[in-house]
């Protein structure tokens, strides 16, 4: 019988706390729950709707003309949909453009020079970050002010340079001039000196070396930091148009975006419109696929320094 006396104020104790408690949260929630929740509105999701919009709208819109007749885009009513979709612009496309060739010659230009500048990037990183070499900040700035220098001041004296040593028209005049790159190193760099430094100091205990802790240790580590530079490189690669007009005249070594050129015969017709849609599908869809494969890699990149 004491026992149940001296449980039952500690029900109606307990039981006053948790409805002082809702009364509390109630009230807290009527004072900042529509102010809070207009905050994520206007704050967070429509800047990113809006975000989202002017991104995929011009994609979307370029795809559904890719799939319209000449007379669906040329029209004083606005077609969204099309009445019939059909594949006839990419057809007439291909037959005016040789997309095979266009395409091989970018893989392979793409393929090439990012492999390159990253294998570049990862070595030239570890070494601004790990090596104790004399001058090494001195070097780090000057590439730091290659950052600023735009890619066409170089243009000219790069192509004086590759036409004077026979690379015009060739995959090596348009792969070598861009080998190059300061973005990655900086990237890389700045990821690298983040490591746990104790990590590669027990690996060099153990006997690493450089290029074992480079690639055993640190490659690992690095591998978000690493799949970001990597499509930044690809993207840049894939769309790069100035420096492969200048450097190539013959269809035959051209890559895709500058192969859209030999489509400009055709744009002064309006009913060529799907056709140059067309065109410019298969130049972007490539990135697109690529972009899907590494998007849980930039994620994941984007996340670490957040989680502890």
């Amino acid at each position: 019988m004491s026992l149940a006396l001296t449980r039952t104020p500690s029900r109606d104790a307990e039981g006053t706390r948790r409805a002082h408690s809702r009364h509390q949260s109630s009230v807290d929630e009527s004072i900042v729950g529509p102010d809070s929740w207009s905050r994520r509105v206007l704050g967070g999701y429509l800047p990113l709707v809006i975000a989202c919009l002017v991104i995929v709208l011009p994609l979307l819109w370029m795809i559904l003309s890719s799939l319209k007749t000449s007379g669906e885009v040329v029209t004083q009513d606005l077609v969204l949909w099309p009445h019939h979709p059909s594949l006839t612009a990419y057809l007439n496309a291909s037959a005016k453009v040789d997309f095979p060739q266009l395409f091989l010659n970018s893989v392979l230009v793409t393929a090439v020079g990012a492999v390159v500048k990253l294998v570049l990037a990862i070595t030239s990183a570890y070494a601004f970050s790990f090596l104790r070499v004399p001058g090494r900040r001195f070097i780090f700035i000057a590439i730091l002010v290659a950052l600023m220098v735009p890619s066409q001041v170089s243009l000219v004296p790069n192509y004086i340079t590759i036409a004077g040593l026979g690379g015009v028209n060739t995959y090596w005049g348009i792969i070598l001039p861009g080998l190059g790159t300061a973005i990655g190193t900086f990237l890389l760099r700045q990821n690298f000196m983040s490591l746990p430094i104790d990590v590669l100091e027990a690996a060099e205990m153990d006997g690493a070396g450089h290029l074992g802790r480079l690639f055993r240790m640190v490659v690992p580590m690095s591998t978000p930091a690493i799949a970001t530079v990597g499509l930044v490189t690809i993207v840049d690669e894939w769309n790069n148009y100035i420096w492969p007009l200048v450097i190539t005249t013959d269809d035959s070594r051209m890559t895709l975006p500058v192969g859209l050129t030999l489509l400009k015969n055709i744009e002064g017709d309006p009913s060529a419109y799907p056709v140059l849609m067309a065109g410019a599908v298969v130049v972007i869809l490539p990135v697109l696929i690529v972009f899907l494969f590494l998007q849980r890699y930039i994620v994941a990149g984007l996340t670490q320094g957040a989680v502890k």
